[in-house]
């Protein structure tokens, strides 16, 4: 399906073609500390159909918990989360887009969770909290 979406700011923009069956959550505790949160909802999009504006800032996390480099894209004004993909010159095969970005976000339900031995305790009673519309 064809994605769109921006950061925070709309520095960055993006758009490109995704599979919805693929979104997935993770628990590694490096997208826990690069969210600020407890896990991260990624789907991964294909270099040939990635468009982009803007230029992200990037991080290369040296080695990540499976072993291998990663490079972190982020927009520079605001911050935001764009994409991680492997380390080389653009257009890599693949990027692993942050779903809070796309205008779609609302069609990219996860269908599996990775990493899960790092995942927060407390994640699983989500569904019980106490809930209220706006701030509460």
């Amino acid at each position: 399906m064809k994605i769109e979406g921006a950061c925070h700011c709309g520095y960055i923009k993006v758009e490109g073609e995704a599979d919805p069956e693929k979104t997935t959550i993770c628990h590694c505790t490096d997208c826990q500390t690069q969210t600020g949160t407890a896990f991260r909802v990624s789907i991964p999009v294909s270099g040939a159909s990635l468009k982009m504006t803007g230029q992200p800032a990037t991080y290369v996390k040296m080695t990540a918990e499976s072993g291998n480099p990663r490079v972190q894209a982020f927009c520079p004004r605001c911050g935001t989360p764009i994409y991680s993909t492997t380390p080389g010159e653009a257009p890599q095969p693949s990027y692993t887009v942050r779903v809070g970005i796309l205008r779609q976000r609302d069609q990219f339900v996860p269908k599996r969770q990775i990493w899960a031995r790092s995942a927060q305790p407390w994640v699983a009673g989500i569904v019980s909290m106490q809930r209220h519309e706006k701030q509460g």
